[in-house]
């Protein structure tokens, strides 16, 4: 069994890594955050930044923006981050929602609501539950956490959590919820922190040099 709590990794890495200033914006802005959450399904993040760029300036800066841009225009600037006929589609969609609740979406909310908030997403085209939980913590600050392959691997390797990898979602992140306290920017660093582990050294191939360095359990 693992020595390394899910408290206690967090607070590992916190100390390796520092604070991560996630979610990355370079224009600012909820809308960018909520864009680049779908653009960056199936696709590498810095590919995301080209798309944004070409969005950014071509003046479709804005979910208004992005309504009002037919759809063959909007596929030819978001074409770098791949999938653009169906990641147009889904921006058109998504936009059409974010104007109508952009506001009420910000603003702090009992569990109860957040879950309804969190169908609504998930009832639109292309917002899959990873998408929908980094739209309401990244963009709209709701404590919330985001699950990804990076977290499933470091779970497996890490935390001994059995089948991380291919445990239900919504398990594995009541796993991580039940663990931390309530507090969004630990759910925010948290995210990015696993993410930076696994882009150094918990790779796909295997764990390198800074997980020996963090002295983390590995599974055998």
């Amino acid at each position: 069994m693992s020595t390394t709590t899910i408290m206690a990794l967090y607070e590992r890495l916190y100390a390796h890594y520092g604070p991560q200033h996630w979610w990355p914006c370079r224009h600012g802005g909820r809308w960018e955050i909520v864009a680049g959450a779908v653009l960056t399904q199936n696709c590498a993040w810095c590919n995301v930044e080209r798309a944004l760029a070409n969005l950014y300036a071509a003046g479709v800066d804005s979910a208004a923006a992005v309504l009002a841009t037919p759809l063959p225009a909007l596929q030819d600037l978001i074409r770098p981050a791949g999938f653009f006929q169906q990641k147009s589609a889904y921006l058109h969609s998504l936009a059409a929602f974010y104007l109508e609740h952009d506001v009420e979406y910000a603003a702090a909310c009992s569990p109860v609501e957040l879950r309804r908030r969190r169908r609504e997403l998930l009832a639109l085209r292309g917002v899959g539950q990873e998408t929908a939980d980094s739209i309401l913590l990244y963009a709209f600050g709701q404590p919330i956490f985001v699950i990804d392959a990076y977290t499933r691997r470091v779970s497996e390797r890490h935390l001994e959590i059995d089948d991380a990898t291919r445990m239900r979602y919504e398990d594995l992140q009541a796993h991580f919820m039940a663990a931390l306290p309530k507090d969004t920017r630990v759910y925010n660093e948290y995210h990015a922190l696993l993410v930076q582990l696994c882009k150094d050294s918990c790779r796909k191939r295997g764990c390198g040099v800074q997980c020996a360095a963090l002295e983390l359990d590995r599974k055998a």
